[in-house]
């Protein structure tokens, strides 16, 4: 009889081992998958700053598709699986030529060879105006070329692989205007959908912003 406990005994332990490990290995497939997904597929970002206003305001939460420009191969440059390439208009998120632990998120606005101009706050693109019904101006006042370039830049030549960018909000934009151009590789996706937004300074959720693409 004792044996016979025993045995039980043992069965009943290597059950629960059996049935932990079941649990282990769907955590970690689980963990597993996640992190693929955040990697290569879909990323959320939280939108810090009002320089993309009103397209974006602070505290709205964004997925990234991270395939649509190409998924970018572990520890190299190289992309596979590319659906196309960044296109004028698009809102891409990229790291910050400047400081590549920080990602930032602007509008494209010129492509590779384009040739940007502006004059008095009006954004040239190839000689021609820019089309953007999203870009606001909140101040009326020009700063002459000399003092800087946010309203006024002289004819410059994108380069190849490279694209020049700019917030919605022109008049608070810290863009390719003041540090260049972003290069492809730098690019981590396209911004497509906002799934939350949060106003801090009312205390209350934008119902109204919830599951809204990203114009």
């Amino acid at each position: 009889m004792k044996a016979q406990n025993t045995a039980v005994a043992e069965a009943h332990v290597e059950k629960k081992e059996s049935v932990f490990w079941e649990y282990a290995k769907s955590i970690f497939v689980a963990l597993a998958l996640a992190l693929a997904i955040r990697v290569f597929v879909i990323q959320p970002f939280e939108i810090p700053s009002g320089s993309m206003e009103e397209t974006l305001q602070i505290g709205d939460r964004i997925l990234v598709n991270k395939f649509f420009y190409g998924t970018q191969i572990p520890f190299s440059d190289g992309r596979i699986l590319k659906i196309r390439d960044p296109a004028r208009g698009d809102v891409v998120v990229f790291e910050f030529p400047g400081d590549r632990t920080k990602d930032f998120i602007k509008r494209v606005v010129g492509l590779p060879g384009d040739q940007i101009e502006i004059i008095g706050k009006k954004v040239y693109v190839n000689g021609k105006i820019e089309d953007n019904p999203h870009a606001v101006h909140k101040t009326g006042e020009v700063i002459p070329g000399v003092q800087g370039p946010r309203d006024n830049l002289g004819v410059i030549k994108v380069p190849a692989d490279a694209y020049f960018v700019m917030g919605d909000n022109r008049d608070s934009s810290y863009d390719s205007r003041f540090w260049g151009y972003v290069r492809h590789e730098d690019i981590k996706g396209l911004a497509f959908l906002k799934y939350w937004s949060w106003d801090s300074e009312k205390w209350r959720v934008r119902w109204e912003r919830l599951g809204r693409p990203v114009d």
